[in-house]
């Protein structure tokens, strides 16, 4: 990409004062803030799910009693998806980079940015009060008629904790959407962008759209626990299955608002440690919209042993079939990209690698359960369960720590240990094949999920799964390591672009100053254009920014 533009002489100071963080409109602080933030539910969310598998290690009730292991894996899903999941990178990632990438001085909107970070932190707070005062007993999915008449726990403090977090979210999406209309630099046409930025605008509009359906479905919860009101209780009248379809239709599109931001780093760092063009960009871009459409149209797959007819049934097999051809599209642009190219195994490329092996895995474990016949006998089963974090765990986190390594010399302005971080890609895909892998198994073998005890004879692979999962809290913990020694060691400086890579951000200094840059930059050529990009910088004494 061919810029022109003035860039500043030096970085503004990294660290301030409280008050000015808790104050501030810069995008890259709020992102920042929201770094914390999220770090903090998936450490909860890591510890619970420990606990969770020290207990799953043996047969019997060994750690925790049944009720408790009820309410851990409630919490853990709850604070996972809504806590950590979906706001991961486009809150964090798309908040630093978007304005960045489209030459942009910030967001749109930046106050209505800092009120997105402090409603979601009301949010956690009640979902945490929530935890320690009892916990919720629903799963995190809050079926009715259980979750708005008959549990004791509580649902209230909890659905009004993920109301905030969806009202977050929204916000954010907003936001993104209005930047990227109307703010990008001279000369980025839409088909010059990022594909970074791409991935954040279909996700946007699955924000925007389909949030607002989860806050009146959770509302209407509510109103049925408070008052007593048949809408999901057929003892009152009401109708059970409308609670899953509403649910439903926002929590599938929601998989894809957890997943396309992934895609978009994948993207990124596939070029730049490739040193080629990305292959078939208006595909990836046209395949990016298409996911977030088809997104909208396949919530019934969740439902076929729900009672609904047999033809809705159908309807959605085939559509869940369709949604996985721009999926594809995206996995054969990627190995074309890479075909060829002067690939270089740094940490961001590792993690990126091990999301298309995860990701296919996910993929085509989805289109098993979309799979009628097959769905009935694996539904509720421990397959499911290794399906979805293989999507999520395997997929979203991998990009998510791909990125974060990609982009950290530019948010910090230091380089992090290069050894560390490659440890920490190796142990985080190790960690996850033991885990999830043995839970395909025994998903296939009828092991149903959501369950404290279980059969001796499923004794083994649980054992390994939990063995697996110390493996991965340990790749969790080496990279966080890597990145906290950069901050406070004696880690090198980055400099402008450590990596050699084309784009609007690299143009500014590591970190960037409040207005990201001194001149309206002016883009002249298209996006990844690598083969006239500079070389990317060596690394020194095992350290790569």
């Amino acid at each position: 990409m061919n810029t022109t533009a003035r860039t500043p002489s030096g970085a503004h100071r990294f660290w301030g004062t409280l008050r000015a963080w808790l104050t501030t409109k810069d995008h890259k602080k709020i992102a920042v803030l929201y770094l914390l933030t999220i770090t903090l539910f998936f450490v909860i969310g890591g510890v619970i799910a420990t606990i969770m598998r020290i207990e799953l290690a043996g047969p019997g009730e060994d750690v925790v009693s049944a009720e408790a292991y009820n309410r851990l894996f409630s919490l853990h899903g709850v604070i996972m998806v809504w806590f950590f999941l979906i706001p991961a990178v486009p809150t964090v990632l798309g908040n630093y980079l978007i304005p960045l990438m489209i030459g942009a001085p910030d967001l749109a909107f930046p106050r209505l940015n800092l009120a997105s970070w402090y409603v979601f932190v009301a949010g956690g707070a009640l979902t945490l009060v929530a935890m320690v005062t009892g916990g919720v007993d629903t799963g995190w999915t809050f079926y009715t008629p259980y979750s708005s008449t008959f549990s004791q726990s509580h649902v209230v403090l909890t659905v009004c904790g993920i109301f905030l977090a969806g009202v977050s979210s929204i916000f954010t999406g907003l936001n993104f959407i209005v930047t990227i209309h109307k703010l990008r630099a001279p000369g980025l046409t839409w088909f010059r962008l990022p594909l970074f930025v791409w991935t954040h605008y279909a996700t946007s509009i699955i924000l925007v759209l389909a949030t607002p359906v989860l806050g009146m479905t959770l509302l209407l919860v509510l109103i049925e626990h408070a008052v007593g009101i048949g809408i999901f209780d057929p003892a009152y009248g009401g109708d059970p299955l409308l609670f899953q379809h509403f649910f439903w239709f926002y929590s599938h599109p929601a998989v894809y608002v957890m997943i396309l931001p992934g895609m978009g780093v994948v993207s990124e760092v596939i070029c730049c440690f490739s040193r080629r063009r990305i292959f078939g960009y208006r595909f990836i871009a046209w395949a990016t919209l298409a996911i977030a459409v088809f997104g909208f149209l396949v919530w019934g797959h969740h439902m076929f042993v729900s009672g609904q007819s047999y033809l809705a049934s159908l309807v959605f097999s085939v559509l869940s079939y369709l949604v996985a051809v721009p999926s594809a599209i995206k996995v054969f642009n990627w190995l074309a990209t890479l075909y060829g190219g002067a690939i270089r195994l740094d940490t961001p490329m590792l993690y990126v690698l091990g999301f298309i092996g995860l990701f296919t895995v996910g993929g085509v474990t989805g289109v098993v359960l979309a799979t009628l016949a097959v769905d009935v006998h694996l539904h509720d089963t421990y397959f499911v369960v290794a399906h979805f974090h293989t999507i999520m765990v395997g997929g979203m986190v991998m990009a998510y720590l791909a990125g974060l390594h990609f982009w950290w010399p530019k948010m910090t302005g230091r380089r992090y240990d290069e050894r560390l971080g490659r440890l920490g890609a190796v142990l985080v895909f190790v960690g996850f094949l033991l885990t999830f892998l043995p839970q395909f198994i025994l998903g296939y073998q009828g092991l149903p999920r959501r369950v404290a005890t279980y059969d001796e004879r499923f004794h083994l692979l649980q054992v390994m799964s939990s063995a697996g999962a110390s493996v991965l809290a340990l790749g969790y913990l080496v990279p966080a390591v890597a990145l906290v020694k950069s901050l406070f060691g004696k880690a090198e400086p980055a400099g402008r672009n450590p990596w050699g890579a084309t784009g609007l951000e690299w143009q500014t200094t590591s970190p960037p100053p409040a207005e990201n840059f001194l001149a309206q930059p002016v883009v002249t050529g298209d996006a990844y254009d690598y083969p006239n990009a500079p070389a990317p910088v060596a690394a020194r004494g095992g350290a790569h920014g």
